[in-house]
């Protein structure tokens, strides 16, 4: 079964301090990820990886999401992408730290864009990779723009983008919150979250977490509303990622807390 586990910036990073990776929490995190695929052989993950305190800052100082054209915006779409694999590396090595044969699959090598949408992606190395048992390792990143000249994708956008080909069974969405929130910070966490409550919860998810360059929780749970219309029967999860155990948990099926985004 292949599924695809997002490692939220937000929980693999602190994001009040620049540039600073929460390295405790990626061994640990690493440490759940090889435990799971000890104990479910069949197991085929993508895992990909937010930004967090890496890039966030470059990228809103030369407006890189919006579009990029000056010789200074050019070098700030390097500087991005440069600050960005920083994080990445982090998430490699604690990866292989734990004898997870995880294969960097950065999309900024091949991503094409239009208007800030995905429109290519080259698939062969990472089916290729999984063919063969590693996991492919996806991330945030710049990408090249047909209109823009530059912008960013999100692990969401790489996620969906993949989605159609790979057909996974499910996508796992490891954050710091317990899931989506009726209020942020103390509401309850909405068990569920379909096109039949969507509209009536919208203005409670924009004020739910910190806005990023790529857009906050809001963006985040339209964007997998979108991709479970467009799969009848994948199961889309947003849960928290900094309690001992619970990524391991959802690796396995052994827990359901959270948030489901689903048809």
């Amino acid at each position: 079964m292949l599924t695809f586990l997002k490692l939220g910036g937000s929980l693999i990073t602190d994001k009040a301090h620049e540039q600073s990776a929460r390295l405790d929490i990626l061994t640990r995190l690493a440490r759940e990820i090889a435990q799971a695929l000890a104990a479910r052989p069949d197991l085929q993950l993508i895992i990909g990886h937010g930004s967090g305190s890496f890039g966030h800052r470059e990228a809103k100082k030369y407006g890189t999401r919006q579009g990029v054209s000056t010789p200074e915006q050019w070098r700030g779409f390097a500087e991005v992408a440069y600050v960005a694999a920083q994080l990445n590396r982090h998430v490699l090595d604690a990866l292989h730290a734990e004898g997870i044969a995880a294969i960097n699959v950065p999309p900024s090598a091949s991503a094409v864009c239009r208007e800030g949408r995905l429109q290519s992606l080259a698939l062969a190395p990472i089916t290729t990779a999984l063919n063969q048992g590693l996991i492919p390792l996806v991330m945030g990143d710049v990408a090249v723009d047909e209109t823009r000249g530059g912008t960013i994708v999100s692990t969401e956008d790489v996620f969906r983008y993949l989605a159609g080909p790979l057909q996974p069974a499910e996508i796992l969405l490891a954050g710091i919150e317990r899931g989506v929130l009726s209020q942020w910070p103390a509401g309850e966490v909405l068990p569920h979250i379909d096109t039949a409550n969507i509209d009536s919860i919208r203005s409670q998810l924009r004020g739910s977490q910190n806005t990023d360059v790529t857009g906050g929780m809001e963006s985040k749970v339209l964007e997998m509303l979108a991709q479970a219309q467009a799969a009848p029967g994948l199961i889309i999860r947003i849960f928290s990622g900094g309690e001992p155990g619970r990524v391991k948990q959802m690796l396995l099926g052994e827990s359901d807390l959270g948030t489901v985004i689903k048809k």
